[in-house]
């Protein structure tokens, strides 16, 4: 039976990778730093053991990575420490792959492209970063791929699903169901892609356990576009909710940063909330087949579900 860990197994991406490879019988080491959280999560699932650390300590690391064949790294840290952090968890993850003889399977963003380059974005797409996010993650990448260490880098659009803290639609959910004024980061007008974190599990594992894709990027794009009006109409739909559902525009998340490091740091990215990047999926499906996708009516259901 292969073996698997993975990193941030208490997140959005993280969970849903946990919760794929233990529905598909492997053994799974999910780490994360709440006990107690990781504890509600993987309880009853079969087939996981729960390790809760810090992966900044390499000897914890080293542990958690013994015996494993395949490390996922979902750990997403909040914006504000990336150029202090992310740097130095790359390298601790780096070690202990090479210490174990473990291969990496990356769950990235689509900071690293830059800006629309005005179609959809292929693996072959040269990165363009024009913010601080944008070329901390390629100087990852870069690091990574010097690292001699068999690794995969999976790109994903912006998250929704169970257990996502961050995201732009489970942010506007959590007010509606908490019947809450609630808000919307963005022009409500403007299409973005958005994706089910099951669907980004089932594409990422389908991937870590093949020999032959390994020391490329893999670019998974999620069910389609959709504006944020359509999704505040389905959310409306499933939960009767009748309030006005507001826009949170770049000024607004300017004046909300004056107190909140977490919303002063997004500001950078509402690049993507008036001219998105859009992903290419096509080299995954000539290679593995169709990419799962989820309808955002269901994704959206399911997701609500998680908040009962």
């Amino acid at each position: 039976m292969k073996r698997a860990l993975v990193l941030g197994a208490s997140g959005g991406m993280g969970y849903s990778i946990v919760k794929e490879l233990s529905n598909r019988g492997y053994d799974v080491i999910a780490l994360s730093r709440t006990k107690e959280k990781l504890v509600r999560l993987f309880d009853d699932f079969p087939n996981v053991k729960i390790y809760p650390g810090d992966v900044f300590d390499l000897e914890t690391l080293n542990g958690a990575a013994n015996g494993v064949d395949v490390i996922f790294h979902a750990i997403n840290l909040p914006y504000g420490n990336w150029e202090t952090d992310l740097s130095a968890l790359t390298n601790n993850v780096i070690v202990a792959a090479r210490n174990h003889g473990a291969k990496l399977a990356i769950v990235d963003n689509i900071y690293a492209y830059g800006r629309n380059p005005g179609s959809d974005v292929t693996e072959a797409t040269p990165k363009k970063p024009h913010t601080k996010k944008g070329m901390l993650r390629l100087d990852m990448e870069k690091k990574v791929k010097s690292a001699g260490v068999p690794f995969l880098i999976v790109h994903f659009p912006d998250f929704y699903g169970p257990h996502v803290e961050n995201g732009m639609i489970n942010y506007t959910l959590r007010q509606i169901l908490a019947d809450k004024k609630g808000g919307f980061v963005g022009d409500q007008t403007v299409a973005r892609e958005f994706i089910y974190t099951p669907d980004g599990a089932k594409a990422i594992v389908e991937l870590a356990f093949r020999n032959d894709v390994y020391g490329q990027n893999w670019n998974i794009p999620g069910y389609g576009l959709i504006k944020g009006e359509d999704i505040i109409s389905i959310i409306r739909h499933l939960t009767g909710y009748t309030k006005k559902v507001s826009t949170i525009t770049h000024t607004k998340l300017r004046l909300v940063g004056l107190f909140s490091k977490q919303m002063r740091e997004l500001v950078e990215m509402q690049y993507l909330n008036v001219d998105p990047v859009v992903l290419d999926g096509q080299k995954y499906e000539k290679a593995i087949g169709k990419i799962p996708r989820t309808s955002y009516e269901d994704g959206i259901r399911e997701t609500i579900k998680t908040y009962a």
